[in-house]
């Protein structure tokens, strides 16, 4: 079996303080969910028999600092009630006509589109880490980078399974470290094309509107909730030359960014099996 490394996204400082502030622990315990995650979606719900697929995850949120709430989006967080108050607002503002995650996802599109140099404020709302990691100065942002470079390295994997904030992090590592080949890249619940808080302040910079697929990754296949408010857009084709292959599914109505949805929703079975 070809070597496969994983990339996570937001909430998981919690697995580093659980495993004493051992990185080591914290990535162990990560593979071990992923492997069986992955696993559902690659047999349709057969139980899981210590099967390895996921060689390494590159962890590095500790280097984010703890988010005490661990809660990636402030909105999901809402009860629903309040959600339902949010959603009657949002449908005010911009003839919304939805249901209540497509509702979120529009709302929370419009109001980065329209906030612009204050878009990175709202995101403190519903990712802090993203704020954290796009931070002026760029210490964390390097040292993140520097670590997952690092895994990648060791390991030297045929595919980079990438979640969330992860898929930036895992993007700008391969762009500032071209030795790094990796045939198959995999982004999940991407907010890489999120305007005005992530993709214009992409390393490196996009020209013309337009970033790039990593010039030493072979293939590049993204896949996204319709509905799912970090990956906004959900598509990442109109904004990235190289993207091989493109894929919206519907995970859950309230539970569309976790990577067990997106790992074990089958959508990535026939890209990861002829590596498996």
């Amino acid at each position: 079996m070809d070597k496969i490394v994983g990339v996570h996204g937001i909430g998981k400082y919690h697995y580093y303080r659980d495993a004493g502030n051992s990185v080591t622990g914290a990535a162990t315990t990560m593979r071990d969910k992923w492997d069986r995650y992955l696993h559902k979606g690659l047999t349709g719900g057969e139980p899981h028999a210590k099967e390895r697929y996921v060689t390494e995850i590159a962890y590095y949120a500790h280097l984010l600092g703890e988010n005490k709430d661990d809660s990636p989006r402030a909105v999901q967080a809402m009860d629903v009630g309040a959600q339902e108050v949010f959603v009657a607002w949002a449908r005010q503002l911009d003839s919304v006509g939805e249901g209540l995650t497509g509702a979120l996802h529009r709302m929370t599109g419009w109001l980065l589109d329209r906030l612009q140099v204050n878009a990175a404020d709202f995101a403190k709302l519903f990712c802090p880490e993203v704020a954290a990691y796009m931070a002026a100065g760029g210490e964390v942002r390097a040292k993140s980078r520097e670590a997952v470079a690092e895994v990648i390295r060791r390991n030297r994997p045929k595919v980079v399974i990438a979640h969330s904030l992860g898929s930036v992090v895992a993007y700008e590592t391969l762009w500032a470290n071209p030795d790094l080949e990796v045939d198959l890249l995999i982004t999940l619940g991407s907010p890489l094309g999120m305007r005005n808080v992530i993709f214009e302040h992409l390393m490196p910079a996009p020209v013309n509107g337009w970033g790039e697929r990593p010039r030493q990754v072979r293939r590049w296949v993204n896949i996204a909730d319709k509905d799912d408010i970090v990956a906004i857009p959900p598509g990442l084709r109109a904004c990235f030359t190289g993207v091989d292959q493109e894929a919206l599914v519907n995970l859950d109505w309230l539970d569309f960014h976790t990577v067990e949805k997106y790992l074990g929703c089958g959508a990535l079975n026939s890209h990861l099996k002829p590596y498996l």
